[in-house]
């Protein structure tokens, strides 16, 4: 090394791989510093990258700086993170997760039974979606004929090409005669892609584009159910006779304004400073706007779709006619009026079964009541004290009685505190509590919110690291090591932290994990 220090490029793989790694260690230890002794809560899922092998992303959640780490039970051993303070588990729902005899979350609560489990909102929120759509005949009968629509248009990329085509000419003509603004991300090129099940707003982007390109897809099956093969001219000719109906244009109208509403609040739910009561705040805003869409928006509903229909040429039928199916026997359908078919049992059933959905999965008690917006309006005592009862190795008998008076001297302060009256999450009072040094005058109470805001809501901060692994794990380095694949994710996804770690410290790392050979 003395003779050519030129040469001393740690370009070696062995030497590059240890770098990494200590730059990824360094990175944790910095979490884990940031999270001490404090409780937390964890979040995983697994996945499998791009070699097809399964991997776990575990995601910590903690109280402090109000943020969520990447780093279950071998990780936590690894960085001396003690088990027994899990107050919180959240997961997708996958059986090996959340299963009752052998899944993670029994296991970990048969040693820390305060480790509660959150299922994941925005999942969640998904299953609601799925049970509406396959509990109701009209909704079915909608996504059946979406499906067989996509089979036809997007069996060949000509076919795609054609629409694409049709609707650049439609668009270009309206332009020349002023219909249509310009600008940036005005009039951009819509597509139909395929729907999943496990990701409703792509549902509700192919239903805004099916609407948006109605007229360019109609144009794409009359050509294809003259001139095509004699097995796409009947799906061709079957598809168009559905589409080109009031029927679909109301289901599609519907489900359109629903999925935008439960759209708003799937995004809200996958933001990463969201905390467990501003969630159930959004989801009660959005039940009670769809309860409102159900008490008054009928009229509203209904002149949308007699819109749509003149602009697209579809007939409207009489509304006090009897109701006729469109491509379907009248036997399976009530023999009742075309509004009373379209109010009653179609309007207002589906708004009704995905309130009922929104009720039964999203019932989580007594979390709001530390809640500081209008004035600490929601607080309830009872609430709170059953509250602290949930986490026994938190709060001892002694405890829950001292609890009790000083809950009474604490909202009697924030009430009289000017600081603490615009506040309107539990995120801003905690902070709030922390600036005014009131987490020292109440140490119980500060210790319930904390455990409050350590639950999780949703897993997007582990889907996110899967999405990480994508870039880092990709075709052209596909055979990576799990190891090396930890330590590039650790540094790749939590950037922000590793930018804050100095080059000394990883440096002093590097020397210290094994002899070497080097320039003193």
């Amino acid at each position: 090394m003395e003779n050519a220090p030129g040469n001393c490029q740690l370009i070696s793989p062995i030497i590059q791989k240890d770098i990494i790694n200590c730059c990824a260690k360094e990175t944790t230890k910095r979490i884990v510093d940031d999270l001490g002794e404090d409780c937390f809560a964890i979040l995983a899922n697994e996945s499998s990258d791009v070699s097809q092998k399964e991997q776990l992303a575990l995601c910590m959640r903690y109280v402090e700086k109000k943020v969520e780490r990447s780093a279950i039970l071998a990780l936590l051993s690894e960085h001396s993170l003690s088990p027994s303070k899990i107050r919180g588990q959240g997961y997708d729902g996958a059986s090996n997760m959340k299963g009752e005899i052998h899944g993670l979350k029994t296991l970990i609560m048969e040693d820390t039974p305060s480790a509660y489990y959150i299922h994941c909102f925005v999942h969640q929120l998904q299953l609601t979606l799925v049970a509406i759509s396959k509990r109701n005949d009209e909704c079915i009968w909608l996504f059946d004929t979406i499906a067989i629509l996509l089979n036809v248009i997007g069996v060949s990329c000509k076919r795609r090409e054609m629409i694409r085509e049709i609707q650049a000419q439609k668009i270009a003509k309206a332009l020349e005669i002023d219909e249509l603004e310009t600008g940036t991300g005005l009039n951009q090129e819509l597509g139909l892609k395929r729907p999943r099940d496990t990701r409703w707003s792509s549902h509700y982007k192919t239903l805004l584009n099916i609407i948006d390109l109605f007229s360019a897809i109609v144009n794409v099956l009359v050509i294809i159910g003259k001139k095509g093969s004699s097995d796409d001219k009947a799906k061709a000719q079957g598809v168009l006779y559905s589409i080109e109906s009031f029927d679909f244009i109301f289901m599609a109208q519907l489900m359109t304004t629903i999925f935008g509403y439960t759209n708003d609040l799937c995004l809200a739910l996958q933001r990463r400073d969201q905390d467990i009561i501003n969630a159930m705040r959004l989801v009660t805003l959005t039940k009670d706007q769809l309860q409102k869409m159900r008490d008054v928006g009928w009229e509203i509903q209904l002149n949308k779709v007699i819109s749509i229909c003149s602009n697209l040429g579809i007939v409207v039928p009489d509304m006090e006619a009897q109701y006729i199916p469109q491509g379907r026997s009248k036997r399976f359908v009530q023999d009742v009026s075309y509004l009373h078919h379209f109010r009653v049992d179609v309007f207002m059933k589906v708004i009704d079964l995905l309130l009922q959905e929104l009720d039964n999965r999203f019932e989580i008690r007594c979390m709001d009541c530390f809640n500081p917006k209008d004035n600490f309006s929601s607080f309830d005592k009872e609430k709170v004290l059953k509250l602290a009862t949930f986490y026994p190795s938190d709060f001892s008998n002694c405890e829950l009685m001292a609890i009790e008076c000083q809950l009474d001297i604490f909202i009697e302060d924030m009430k009289n505190d000017s600081d603490f009256q615009n506040l309107q999450d539990i995120g801003s009072l905690l902070m709030k509590l922390v600036e005014t040094k009131r987490d020292v005058a109440y140490p119980l109470v500060f210790l319930l919110i904390k455990l409050i805001l350590i639950l999780p809501v949703a897993t997007a901060s582990v889907e996110r690291v899967f999405s990480g692994m994508t870039f880092v794990k990709n075709k052209l380095r596909n055979r990576i090591g799990d190891q090396s694949l930890n330590d590039c994710l650790v540094t790749f996804i939590e950037k922000d932290i590793f930018l804050q770690v100095s080059d000394d410290v990883v440096v002093k790392r590097f020397k210290e994990m094994k002899t070497r050979r080097k320039i003193n």
